[in-house]
C-alpha cells in the first residue's frame, strides 16, 4: 500500500543503502545518506535545503546522514546537515531543522519540532508535541514527555541563543517549560507543568512554577513497592540496553559505575 514507487524523487547525489524502502510522494535531496534496512514512509522530505539555498546561487546541500535502521513515518521533514545514529525513528509530521545531532536508538514523537543546532545522546525518547529550541543539549537515556518546551532566548527578542542542558537519565514530565540556560543534572525528575530556570544538582526532584528542588529524587517512593523508584534504570528496562542483564551489571561495563 505505501511503497508503490509513485511520485518518488531521489537525487543522483543521494546514497541509498541496502533494503531501504521509500514511500510514495517522498523526496530525497542532494547529499543524503540513508543506511541499510531503513524505512522512509510516504510524503517525507529528507535533506530539505536550508535557508541559504534560496539566496545563494552556489549553494551546496550539507550532508545528511541517517544511519542504518532508521524509521521515518509519514509527512516528516528532515533538513539538511543533520546526523542520526542507528535505529532513529519518528512519529508522523515531525520537523527536524538543520545541524541536529542524535545518538543511537533515539525516538521523536508525532508533531514534535526540533529547531536545529541541538545535540542528543543515545536512547533519548521524545513523546508527541515536544518543542526543542536551538542550542539545547540532551544527554543519554533522557525521556521528554508531551508538550514540553525548551526555550533559548533570555530577553526576547534578542540575538542571544542559549538552550537548556539535561543530564543523563533525567525525566522531563508533561507540559514543562525549560527556560534558557537551565541546567538539569543526571537522574533528575522534573514534575509536570513546571517552569524551570537555573541549575539543579544530580538526583534532584524539581517541581513548581517557578520550579524549585523539593528533595532528592531517591527519596520518592514507588507506588507499587515500599522502596524508591529512582534511579529509574534499576526499575525500568523495556527496550533499554540493560534489559537482559539488569542495570547493575550493565552500568559497570558502560562508564556508569557511580550511578
Amino acid at each position: 500500500m505505501k511503497f508503490n514507487n509513485r511520485n518518488v524523487y531521489i537525487s543522483e547525489k543521494a546514497t541509498i543503502g541496502k533494503n531501504v524502502r521509500i514511500g510514495d510522494n517522498t523526496v530525497i535531496y542532494d547529499n543524503v545518506i540513508i543506511g541499510d534496512n531503513s524505512i522512509i514512509c510516504n510524503d517525507c522530505i529528507i535533506g530539505e535545503p536550508i535557508n541559504d539555498y534560496y539566496f545563494n546561487s552556489g549553494y551546496e546541500n550539507p550532508e545528511t546522514i541517517l544511519n542504518e535502521g532508521a524509521f521515518i513515518r509519514s509527512h516528516s521533514i528532515i533538513y539538511a546537515g543533520s546526523v542520526f545514529g542507528k535505529n532513529f525513528s519518528t512519529g508522523h509530521r515531525v520537523t527536524i531543522r538543520e545541524h541536529s545531532k542524535f545518538g543511537n536508538n533515539c525516538r521523536i514523537g508525532t508533531v514534535s519540532d526540533i529547531q536545529g543546532y541541538v545535540e542528543f545522546g543515545d536512547n533519548c525518547w521524545l513523546h508527541s508535541n515536544v518543542h526543542i529550541g536551538q542550542q539545547s543539549k540532551i544527554g543519554n537515556y533522557v525521556f521528554i514527555y508531551p508538550y514540553v518546551v525548551f526555550t533559548n532566548d533570555p530577553t526576547p527578542p534578542s540575538d542571544i541563543c542559549t538552550g537548556p542542558t539535561v543530564g543523563d537519565f533525567s525525566q522531563i514530565a508533561v507540559g514543562t517549560v525549560l527556560l534558557p540556560a537551565a541546567e538539569i543534572g543526571k537522574h533528575c525528575l522534573v514534575g509536570a507543568q513546571s517552569l524551570v530556570g537555573g541549575k539543579y544538582d544530580d538526583y534532584s526532584l524539581v517541581i513548581g512554577n517557578p520550579a524549585k528542588k523539593i528533595k532528592d529524587v531517591r527519596e520518592l517512593k514507588s507506588r507499587n513497592a515500599d522502596k524508591s523508584h529512582y534511579p529509574w534504570p534499576y526499575n525500568f528496562s523495556r527496550n533499554m540496553p540493560w534489559e537482559e542483564e539488569g542495570f547493575e551489571n550493565w552500568k559497570l561495563k558502560n562508564g556508569y559505575e557511580n550511578d
